[in-house]
């Protein structure tokens, strides 16, 4: 069972064929989209056609993208998609607030809540919305929204709300947040790069738009054997000697260190062979 989620894979709402596709692509997850990949005049379907796939029980996890709050369309995305067995979470998007995620949590009974951020306001809320209820389970960048409202034009330009995000998960005591989607399907030379920049900012894993880009998002997140061979290092230092200690070429061991460690080796065991 995998237990160190990397690929999120999305997919519309109102194209069940694609979501059962979806289901068997080897993504970890699999994000059911009601919002932005479905018009008006298609929501009720999607919302019909979700709740009739997580009736029964799906073979990954599945969360669903629910329409932003204040919308005509969220009251009825709640009512019929907050019970049902096959759920996993819901994805708030557009969250600025912290009462956002508390209205929501107060309503479903429970079910786990991913916000997702995509505004300045949303950014500089991070830490506060990351506390806002139990049933918060992680963050999440928008980027695309995110882009828009602060009139990025470099991708360097968004390297402090990544940042922002990352430390506001850890300070809460959320997983790391998986990036954003790479929105170019054809650039895996250009996503394996952003992932490997988005894993030297403390990311964990990646949000895509097609099954394609799974292999290169998993790749760049798995620890190369030098991080592998280095952790068990550190493992086999702690377990010698407790506490603070030494490594022979003079690296210190301690226990968030050694925690560290631990977390490289638990993503290692998930490696393919």
């Amino acid at each position: 069972m995998v237990t160190l989620p990397l690929t999120w894979l999305y997919v519309p709402g109102d194209r069940p064929e694609v979501v059962g596709k979806a289901l068997v692509s080897g993504a970890d997850v699999v994000i059911v989209d009601l919002e932005d990949a479905v018009a008006p005049d298609r929501k009720q379907y999607a919302r019909d056609a979700t709740a009739d796939l997580l009736a029964g029980r799906p073979p990954v996890p599945v969360h669903v993208r629910v329409n932003v709050l204040g919308s005509p369309w969220l009251d009825a995305d709640l009512r019929a998609l907050a019970q049902v067995r096959g759920l996993s979470a819901l994805r708030l998007p557009k969250i600025t607030d912290p009462a956002q995620v508390t209205a929501v949590a107060e309503r479903t009974g429970g079910t786990a809540l991913y916000a997702l951020l995509e505004s300045a306001l949303g950014v500089e809320q991070a830490y506060a919305i990351a506390r806002a209820h139990p049933a918060l389970r992680g963050l999440a960048l928008g980027e695309a929204d995110l882009r828009a409202d602060l009139n990025v034009t470099a991708e360097e330009g968004l390297d402090w709300p990544r940042s922002r995000v990352v430390v506001a998960s850890r300070a809460a005591g959320l997983p790391p947040p998986p990036q954003s989607v790479y929105p170019d399907v054809r650039d895996l030379d250009g996503l394996a790069a952003s992932c490997a920049r988005g894993r030297a900012l403390g990311f964990l894993g990646r949000t895509a738009i097609h099954p394609r880009q799974l292999p290169v998002i998993v790749r760049a997140y798995l620890p190369t054997p030098e991080e592998v061979d280095a952790a068990r290092a550190v493992i086999g230092a702690a377990d010698t000697a407790p506490g603070a200690t030494a490594l022979p070429d003079g690296r210190f061991v301690d226990p968030a260190v050694v925690a560290g460690a631990r977390r490289v080796l638990a993503l290692a065991d998930r490696a393919p062979g």
